[in-house]
């Protein structure tokens, strides 16, 4: 099969209300990350040339922060300013590739900007579905014993998808159906722009929904495949603080299974909170409620816990650290540090230092104390 152009739109414009925050809700931490960052993470087993994300609520925050960030695609930010489904967002992303950058031959794939836990195999297997069975489009669904809330998917006799149809606008049977929308699709290239065309907001939201394609294309003759997600938990989206959270959960699960396959020992690993951006050396050992954020860094044989928390510190090889609070402090090798020790921005412990119990650097005592 000849190669096929791949691009990416990744609809990250909600405005996140039930998060209840000032902080756009793409940019919503997990494990130290950016939550946008994790759904363009699982482009990374693709060839997509460049994703299109498509920001509303907090634009500008939302583009300077990814703009810092290495991804594993090129980006380019359009803003949807007003909220008219997500139909709407995909066609406001399309003007923002160049005419030779959607080849009529190539294929696109939509992601919604707040499912973090999707894996990369995942989105490459779509793809090669998605042009084994020469499909205008392919949707990734998942079967769920509580579907509530959820699109459903819309079969006809022969099991071939017809449609997606909302809980809002569902008759009481299709409401028992148990495959769901995940809001994740390849279509080709050519048979986009032109469906999107043809959709109405005739809906109880009054939205343009992207969902709605997919009849366009069945009706004009086109075929839908639909791929069933292995693990439907990868396809769980984020729209509170309970389900950021729950996110949170699988993602350190996932960052502190990794690290005890690459050498470090977690006397507890469900006790143990270590940030995707924190860099271990093999043979590190990590004791309950160690707490490692930001660019944390740690040197081959040293012992972290209990009780630590370390923020954005370089920790040297073969120390000894118990029952401290550091942030952009440095350590050296050989270091017993603690129990107790309070170790402020600048801080430099030298190697084979003993600090003892109760031992402060960097911190200035008295202003933290409200003193004069």
């Amino acid at each position: 099969m000849p190669a096929r152009d791949l691009a990416a739109i990744v609809l990250a414009a909600g405005e996140g209300t039930r998060m209840r925050s000032t902080r756009p809700k793409p940019l919503h931490l997990l494990c130290g990350r950016a939550m946008l960052l994790y759904v363009l993470d699982s482009l990374r087993e693709t060839e997509a040339r460049k994703a299109v994300v498509v920001v509303g609520h907090g634009a500008d925050r939302v583009t300077k922060k990814l703009g810092e960030q290495d991804t594993p695609v090129p980006l380019e930010f359009v803003e949807q300013a007003q909220q008219r489904g997500t139909g709407d967002a995909v066609s406001v992303a399309l003007t923002g590739f160049e005419e030779s950058e959607l080849d009529d031959e190539g294929d696109v794939l939509v992601l919604p900007g707040d499912h973090p836990l999707l894996r990369p195999a995942t989105i490459s297997a779509l793809v090669e579905q998605h042009r084994a069975t020469d499909a205008a489009c392919t949707i990734l669904t998942a079967r769920l014993d509580d579907p509530t809330g959820y699109g459903r998917v819309l079969r006809d006799a022969n099991d071939r998808v017809v449609g997606i149809v909302e809980q809002a606008d569902a008759t009481p049977e299709q409401l028992a159906i148990t495959e769901i929308n995940t809001s994740i699709y390849c279509f080709r290239s050519a048979v986009l722009a032109p469906a999107l065309r043809r959709i109405d907001p005739d809906n109880a939201q009054g939205e343009y929904y992207l969902t709605d394609v997919v009849s366009v294309l069945v009706d004009a003759g086109y075929a839908v495949s639909a791929m069933v997600a292995a693990d439907a938990s990868e396809t769980e989206g984020v729209n509170d603080r309970a389900q950021l959270a729950a996110a949170e959960a699988e993602l350190r699960r996932r960052t502190n299974e990794a690290w005890l396959r690459r050498g470090v020992a977690m006397v507890d690993p469900g006790c143990t909170y270590v940030d995707a951006t924190v860099e271990l050396a093999p043979d590190v050992t990590l004791f309950p409620g160690a707490i490692l954020s930001g660019r944390t860094t740690v040197g081959r044989g040293t012992e972290i816990g209990p009780g630590v928390r370390l923020v954005d510190c370089t920790v040297g090889e073969e120390c000894v650290v118990a029952a401290t609070t550091g942030r952009e402090a440095s350590i050296g090798d050989r270091c017993e540090v603690g129990p107790y020790a309070a170790l402020g921005p600048g801080a430099d412990i030298p190697d084979d230092t003993v600090t003892g119990p109760f031992y402060t650097a960097g911190i200035d005592v008295a202003a933290s104390e409200g003193n004069p």
